[in-house]
């Protein structure tokens, strides 16, 4: 009965401060699978992802101080979806994966947005960890590998001196903690969507596979904040 009060001022029209307050509590509840079971509705779903911009592809992203909502509002997803098989089905459903697919193009070349982005990267791995149909579906659908890529490129910092070839810069300042974030769900996800790519059939393909595996070779020569985050990265 919380988690349908939190949800029910959340589907009203209320202050920001008030939605990032609701979002928190949520999202510390939402840890527990009991909790979800009677919440976890095609409703309350369409209410988080309205939250999180996710059911608007025209809207940019403008009000600055909305921002801490999409992210509680992200978080809370990535809980839910975690935790319940019912809200993985959903999911396909509602088609979330091409919703996020649209915030994260919408967040290139935006200021204060790695938190967002951060959280978008993590909420498709989890899809494409745990539902076949939507890791078809980035793959085939959506170019899934390409957009995750493209995060991966951005998160970086890649410099191109060829095609195929990154600028390497021995004297780079180590990659923000955000930065490195970004990097490692947009790796974690790429794994997931291309587990099943051992057989390159197109030379657009190719192509995007080794275009890859240049920002491949620069994240190995990349470092982060700290001796762990750089050990994660690789």
């Amino acid at each position: 009965k919380l988690c349908e009060g939190i949800l029910n001022i959340l589907e009203e029209d209320t202050k920001t401060s008030c939605q990032v307050a609701c979002l928190e509590a949520l999202r510390i509840l939402s840890r527990d699978k009991k909790v979800l079971v009677p919440v976890t509705t095609k409703r309350n779903m369409q209410i988080l992802m309205r939250l999180a911009k996710l059911d608007t592809v025209e809207d940019p992203l403008e009000r600055v101080s909305e921002f801490p909502v999409i992210v509680e509002a992200l978080k809370c997803l990535c809980n839910i979806i975690f935790n319940s098989a019912v809200a993985q089905k959903l999911s396909l459903e509602l088609n979330l994966a091409a919703m996020l697919c649209s915030l994260l193009e919408k967040c290139k070349d935006q200021q204060f947005v790695d938190d967002i982005k951060c959280f978008d990267l993590r909420l498709l791995f989890l899809l494409s960890l745990l539902h076949t149909d939507i890791r078809s579906q980035l793959r085939q659908e959506l170019q899934g590998v390409q957009v995750l890529t493209q995060a991966l490129e951005r998160s970086v910092g890649v410099r191109w001196t060829e095609e195929y070839k990154v600028a390497e810069d021995r004297d780079r300042p180590p990659l923000s903690l955000q930065e490195t974030d970004c990097a490692i769900e947009a790796l974690k996800a790429l794994f997931n969507v291309t587990l099943d790519s051992w057989n390159v059939h197109s030379e657009n393909e190719s192509h995007q596979f080794r275009y890859m595996a240049a920002i491949l070779r620069h994240c190995l020569l990349t470092t982060g904040p700290t001796e762990d985050k750089t050990e994660e990265l690789h």
